[in-house]
């Protein structure tokens, strides 16, 4: 058997990585002074590596992030909010959603509510869990286009299967009575078996009068599958006059929403 067929076969099993690593073995006069199995082994790892960074360049496209540069890393503690860095080194490692546990993050307009949830939706992509963002007025709109045209259970399955679903704008604008069945389903179906980032200019207490409170039959309902053993990272200046915009601090137009 010639090599050429051997790396022909690679490729046909779609072991592509492991045929150019094999190629570069071939040219390398060095790992002929290697045994088998470290030669081999050196193969498998390459592959396994670029399998691993494929499957993370595919999970952070699909998500769709707001602001795919976002990073944990980089969240600022100096300016002018007050934040739990212990809460938040916590959440970065993902519990939550291996708890099936959800985050609350409020906070007024450019407060940086969007940075940190996509940040924290970059770390889920990094431990390989299925995430996906989108904002509460895109995802309603999606559904009603979807109730129109007879594919809603399959829309609704798009937003109700991801391990993390990152809802940004959250109750900005009260939901229709329609829209409120819309956010029930889809609230009923991912609990105790997902994990959900809520991001909101309005803080929990708020939620109630925009669900529609005593007027609305599903308000108590939306809230009984979501509020429950939550973390709420409320994001506040500490001292108002020297607040800073996140805008400001991560360098973006007052176009990119935060």
């Amino acid at each position: 058997m010639t090599n050429q067929s051997t790396i022909d076969k690679l490729i046909e099993m779609r072991l592509t990585s492991m045929a150019d690593a094999f190629r570069i073995q071939e040219k390398d006069p060095s790992m002929k002074e290697m045994s088998f199995e470290d030669r081999f082994g050196l193969l498998v790892d390459t592959e396994y590596t670029n399998r691993k960074s494929n499957r993370l360049k595919r999970l952070i496209k699909n998500a769709e992030f707001d602001q795919p540069s976002a990073s944990v890393v980089d969240i600022d503690y100096t300016s002018g909010r007050k934040l739990n860095k212990e809460l938040i080194r916590r959440l970065a490692s993902c519990e939550y959603i291996a708890d099936y546990r959800n985050i609350f993050i409020t906070g007024a307009t450019g407060s940086g509510k969007s940075y940190m949830a996509c940040a924290f939706g970059m770390e889920a992509c990094k431990h390989y869990y299925n995430t996906k963002y989108v904002r509460l007025p895109d995802l309603l709109i999606d559904l009603r286009t979807a109730r129109e045209n007879g594919t809603y259970k399959k829309v609704l399955s798009k937003y109700s299967n991801p391990t993390l679903l990152i809802l940004d704008e959250w109750l900005l604008m009260k939901p229709t009575p329609e829209e409120q069945t819309d956010i029930f389903e889809l609230l009923h179906r991912r609990r105790k078996r997902s994990s959900t980032i809520f991001c909101s200019q309005y803080t929990k207490e708020g939620w109630y009068e925009q669900l529609g409170g005593d007027a609305s039959p599903l308000a108590d309902a939306i809230l009984d599958r979501i509020v429950h053993d939550g973390y709420v990272i409320n994001i506040v200046p500490i001292d108002p006059s020297k607040d800073l915009s996140m805008r400001e601090v991560y360098g973006l137009s007052e176009t990119d929403r935060m």
